[in-house]
């Protein structure tokens, strides 16, 4: 048994949803291709302008009165109101970057 053979012998296995075996190399692969597209091409800039437009209009309809009134204001809420949206936006536009018909030529014909 060569090196190579050995160590592909090793890995580790598993099956995924669609009944394809997946390594463990493919998964860090992939892994690393989602976190190269969660910072790359203006996703952080669009996810973060979300989240600021999301965020402020939900924090005035469940803690206006907090925040206009003088109220006690849920600072847990307030900085989760605000995550919420960002990471709903990215896992939404890595998604859509991670999805094969986006990466697929169109040829202009339905």
């Amino acid at each position: 048994m060569t090196a190579s053979e050995a160590a592909e012998a090793s890995m580790i296995v598993s099956v995924r949803d669609d009944g394809q075996e997946e390594t463990e190399e493919r998964r860090m692969a992939r892994l690393l291709m989602i976190c190269r597209c969660c910072v790359s091409d203006g996703v952080p800039r669009r996810s973060f302008l979300a989240a600021l437009i999301v965020g402020t209009i939900l924090n005035l309809i469940n803690q206006g009165d907090a925040l206009l009134g003088g109220g006690q204001v849920n600072f847990a809420k307030l900085i989760l109101t605000f995550t919420v949206p960002y990471f709903v936006a990215t896992y939404g536009a890595v998604s859509f970057r991670l999805n094969p018909d986006f990466l697929r030529p169109t040829t202009g014909e339905n």
